[in-house]
């Protein structure tokens, strides 16, 4: 017999098996309220759907048919200068892009779900003399922009039913202006892919080919807006997720510097970055649009909602300056070798610029390599990916995201002991590997900061030897195939260099794929000839008649030159792109 209180041997098997059992239970439990959840949001998500439908037809049966096309391929600019003008009312550009959008849904499955409080907007407006600069005109926001009332769920179940109490500061800000909200757009689950799904909204395709993905994690932006249903949407960039899904989707879109526009309100599944920060930024048809849109964002209600926010309004006089730029310029960053027609595009795109007047200067981005592993995955995972992980505790993960995800997974010293193995053979995986097992002390974290810091250090003095103004450099692109960009971990270099330097960058499209560029990116090797070299190979075929974009870069807090550099680039190709899409 046992003395009181020990316990006998024999029932530790049981024990733990019950313990296994109940857990077990437990993990089953939550994988189903998870399903349940998923199930419900889906079934509201198709109710506004509905009430979209019916929203256009009741608007029509009152009011007669709406000329949709002519409403919606009419630029910006144009339209908002007839809604303040009153030859296009509010009522008629709302419902016409609310039937546009329900449209293009059905074919590319954009939208994350309708904003019906943009009936009750329109209504007030007309109360209000005051008109602002988007005075009536329909936006759209990325799902996770706070939106009083409605979810912020980033693709993830953890975030389902929990409504915001009150708009982000983007949101109370377009309305200021005069913006109508009406739809919000599916993104990536979790924000963390280049690809856009989630498992609550289900696949988003390109729409010039829908075996192509619509990029990532704004994709449902650049589909909406690529397909004619939006005429401007708002976006988030912590690795060019503004910039690929322009470039996709043959769109411009702008990462601004971090903090030129209020984050507040902004959801997202990893607080606390500092190392490399988020930014949100618009999206649309042509610069002009993205132009009008800084033009009524930074504003006196921008800088008084969030203090944070510099009180610097939009320099007209930087923006317009006609002087010749100085442009620096490269093809390649030698860590990721653009394909055949991204690299055409930049060259083409240099002696444009040169013909019109500009002086071009050959840049070379210093240490990328240094950058990609040591400076961004080792700042976005320094907690070796510990709290998105949390975000995906008992979550259905999106099969985009599988590979990813598994990888994070993985315990610091099995990361470190495939990081061994495989160096001789895969280098660049290798080293991916041992950066995501992020920094293990606050005195690793700071050095981090501290090492980031020198680098702008270097390359703001590099800029400043060749007296450059702006850089002209290659985007992501073309459009790359569904699924393959949760397995092309580092593929990002030409975009991401810029929110590891926090300079502001915007994609403008310049060309198209061409028979020429086909073949060859059959000779593609890239630059370490590796599996990744050769995955971006793959993705990239069948992309003939897809858009093709450049990146014009800026130094911190000089939107307008960026802007400048991206109407220049705009004008110098205006011909070329329409003959390519003639």
């Amino acid at each position: 017999m046992l003395p009181e209180g020990e316990l006998d041997p024999r029932l530790i098997p049981g024990l733990l098996c019950g313990s296994a059992t109940v857990f077990l239970a437990m993990k089953w439990m939550r994988r189903r309220q998870t399903v349940k959840k998923v199930e419900e949001a889906r079934k509201r998500r198709e109710e506004s759907f509905r009430q979209m439908e019916d929203a256009v037809l009741t608007f029509e049966r009152q009011n007669g048919k709406i000329n949709t096309d002519d409403i919606v391929s009419m630029p910006l600019v144009e339209l908002a200068a007839k809604l303040r003008g009153g030859s296009i009312t509010p009522d008629t550009a709302l419902y016409a892009y609310i039937g546009k959008a329900l449209e293009v849904h059905k074919q590319v499955n954009c939208l994350a779900g309708f904003i019906p409080e943009c009936e009750a907007q329109l209504k007030e407006m007309k109360k209000e003399r005051a008109k602002g600069l988007l005075y009536g005109v329909p936006v759209s926001i990325k799902e996770h922009y706070g939106y009083k009332g409605h979810d912020s769920n980033c693709g993830l179940a953890c975030y389902l039913n929990t409504p915001e109490q009150k708009d982000s500061v983007m949101v109370q800000v377009l309305k200021k202006q005069g913006a109508i909200p009406f739809v919000k757009t599916s993104a990536s689950q979790s924000m963390f892919n280049f690809d856009c799904s989630n498992p609550i909204n289900g696949q988003t395709l390109n729409p010039r080919n829908h075996k192509k993905t619509p990029g990532g994690s704004s994709g449902g932006e650049g589909a909406l807006i690529g397909s004619g249903g939006s005429v401007l949407g708002f976006g988030s960039d912590i690795a060019g997720s503004i910039r690929v899904p322009s470039s996709f989707c043959g769109l411009c879109g702008l990462k601004p510097t971090v903090s030129r526009l209020s984050l507040k309100g902004i959801a997202s599944p990893v607080n606390g970055l500092s190392s490399v920060q988020s930014m949100i930024g618009p999206m649309a048809r042509d610069v002009d649009s993205l132009v009008l849109c800084l033009q009524a964002l930074l504003c006196e209600d921008m800088f008084r909602l969030d203090n944070t926010v510099p009180p610097i309004p939009f320099n007209e006089n930087l923006y317009s300056n006609s002087t010749p730029l100085r442009v620096g310029y490269y093809d390649t960053d030698g860590y990721t070798m653009p394909v055949p027609c991204t690299r055409r595009a930049v060259l083409d795109t240099k002696k444009l610029l040169q013909q019109a007047g500009h002086e071009l200067i050959q840049f070379t981005p210093p240490r990328v390599d240094y950058v990609a592993i040591e400076l961004f995955t080792k700042g976005i995972f320094a907690d070796g990916g510990s709290t998105l992980l949390d975000a995906f505790e008992g979550d259905i993960i999106d099969t985009n995201l599988k590979s990813q995800i598994s990888v994070y997974k993985l315990p610091r010293w099995t990361k470190k002991i495939l990081s061994f193995f495989l160096k001789p053979l895969f280098p660049r995986i290798a080293d991916e590997l041992n950066a995501l097992c992020g920094v293990r002390s606050a005195k690793e974290l700071w050095a981090h900061h501290a090492a980031i810091q020198a680098y702008r250090e270097e390359f703001i003095d590099e800029w400043k030897n060749l007296k450059l103004d702006v850089l002209l450099c290659p985007a992501m692109g073309p459009a790359l195939n569904i699924g393959v960009l949760g397995k092309l971990w580092d593929a990002s270099t030409n975009t991401h260099l810029f929110n590891v330097l926090n300079f502001p960058a915007g994609v403008v499209p310049v060309t198209i794929v061409i028979e020429d560029d086909e073949e060859q990116l059959k000779q593609y090797k890239g630059h370490y000839n590796d599996h990744w070299d050769n995955l971006l190979k793959q993705a990239a075929r069948g992309g003939v008649g897809l858009p093709v974009a450049v990146q014009c870069v800026a130094l911190p807090w000089q939107e307008e030159l960026c802007l400048r550099l991206m109407k220049e680039v705009e004008q110098v190709t205006h011909h070329r792109r329409r003959r390519c899409s003639l």
